[in-house]
């Protein structure tokens, strides 16, 4: 047709032509659906209650985020130093590095862990990540083939969970005894252990109990695992955050006969989770754990690389004169983050009903509602409920992996005042909801 030519002086021929077939007119519109890989997998800490947050705040309302370990929102600033290194990386910081991360950051990383008595850790054998999340996933993909089974804490660090059952796994929980102190039982950990059982996770301090394990029972860890030829992933991102003379003891100096993986990262102890800067170290038997080791390289290698301003505060965070980044002083007595644990702790198993024990590490607590007094059939509309009256946002236990409807974890994170007033809150609301 020429300009100016109508669709009334086309031929038949053409109109046919244009016309959408018989079928497209008559077919319902498909739905765009999410990846059947998806189901299963559940992320809490971000998930409904976080949404019901959201529209809180569109709504105006002030909300006290209490949900998420992100110390930046309370006043917890990053040490000068390491903020320092990344401004002046950035001109050298714009273009792709090693896929396994610069490497001044794996040779500082290597040098913390043989400071730390493991040695024989390579910067070849560290790979540098976007968080210790993104390591997560890097290695359960490269790792897990469908079916196999992945030993996890009950309650665990829920995206250990969503990243196994993302890869095609299945996340068998082992539980850990609160009347314990939340420590696992090695003997029910073994009973656990199927031909198809491919690792073991440990989360040691953990999230979201604050339990940290003796060197006894990391060591008991490892021998699991060697007996059965695991891989041994040990996630030690509060490694630095202990109180009342609680020690860390590395996983990786037990391990030699199969493989161990150990992630850390700057995002807590140096207060700069915004950043993302975290690690992956591989330690024991690489050999055994070539082909695995080859996959998990591929992996790092499609992502291209870390961020790369944020990997030249590595080498600054780590080196011996950082002193920690000054978070042995904000664990110590009188320091903040003793102060708001301690406080938080009172308050809390001050609520009659509610019991609560003291972490020996981290930034949380795993309070317990008693059935009796509480009867919670479903934690997640309970905390939705609590959210709506109080404006306190936290998450709930189930969120963590565990089987009852009895817990919620609480950030420890916000000053005394404001903890003092929004655990107030919760006492006042819990009062209402209380069995007579």
């Amino acid at each position: 047709m020429g300009p100016g030519c109508s669709t009334q002086e086309a031929s038949p021929q053409i109109l046919r032509k244009l016309r959408a077939p018989e079928s497209w007119n008559n077919r319902d519109v498909r739905s765009i659906t999410q990846s059947r890989k998806l189901s299963g997998v559940r992320y809490d800490v971000r998930g409904p209650i976080l949404q019901e947050a959201e529209r809180l705040e569109r709504d105006g309302h002030e909300i006290l985020k209490l949900n998420i370990g992100n110390p930046a929102p309370f006043g917890f600033e990053a040490p000068p130093e390491i903020v320092e290194a990344l401004q002046l990386a950035l001109p050298n910081a714009q273009g792709y590095s090693d896929s396994r991360g610069i490497l001044p950051a794996r040779e500082a990383v290597s040098r913390f862990y043989a400071e730390e008595g493991v040695h024989g850790i390579r910067p070849d054998d560290v790979i540098i990540g976007n968080g210790v999340s993104e390591m997560i996933s890097l290695v359960l993909q490269a790792l897990v083939d469908d079916g196999d089974e992945i030993l996890v804490p009950s309650p665990d660090y829920p995206l250990w969970t969503a990243q196994v059952t993302l890869s095609g796994g299945r996340a068998v929980h082992y539980p850990c005894d609160e009347s314990n102190g939340w420590m696992p039982d090695l003997t029910a950990i073994e009973a656990l252990i199927t031909p198809s059982t491919k690792g073991i996770v440990l989360i040691n301090p953990n999230n979201p109990t604050g339990a940290v394990y003796s060197a006894e029972l990391v060591r008991g860890f490892a021998a699991l695992a060697e007996r059965h030829g695991l891989v041994l992933m040990s996630d030690e991102i509060y490694e630095k955050i202990l109180y009342d003379g609680a020690t860390h003891e590395h996983a990786a100096l037990h391990v030699s006969d199969t493989l161990c993986l150990t992630f850390s990262g700057l995002s807590k102890a140096q207060r700069v989770a915004g950043y993302r800067a975290g690690w992956v170290a591989i330690s024991g038997n690489r050999e055994r754990a070539s082909d695995f080791l080859e996959g998990l390289t591929l992996l790092a290698n499609m992502r291209m690389c870390a961020n790369v301003p944020a990997q030249h505060a590595i080498p600054v965070a780590l080196a011996p004169e950082s002193l920690g980044s000054g978070i042995a002083e904000l664990c110590a007595p009188g320091g903040r983050l003793r102060d708001q644990r301690d406080v938080a702790h009172r308050l809390l198993t001050a609520i009659p009903g509610v019991t609560c024990e003291l972490p020996g590490g981290a930034m949380y607590l795993f309070p317990r509602l008693d059935p009796e007094v509480f009867p919670i059939v479903d934690d997640q509309a309970f905390v939705i409920d609590l959210l709506r009256a109080t404006r306190v946002l936290v998450t709930n236990g189930r969120g963590f992996n565990l089987a009852t409807p009895d817990h919620l974890r609480f950030v420890t994170l916000p000053s005394v005042p404001v903890l003092t007033e929004a655990i107030g809150r919760i006492a006042e609301y819990l009062d209402t909801v209380r069995v007579r």
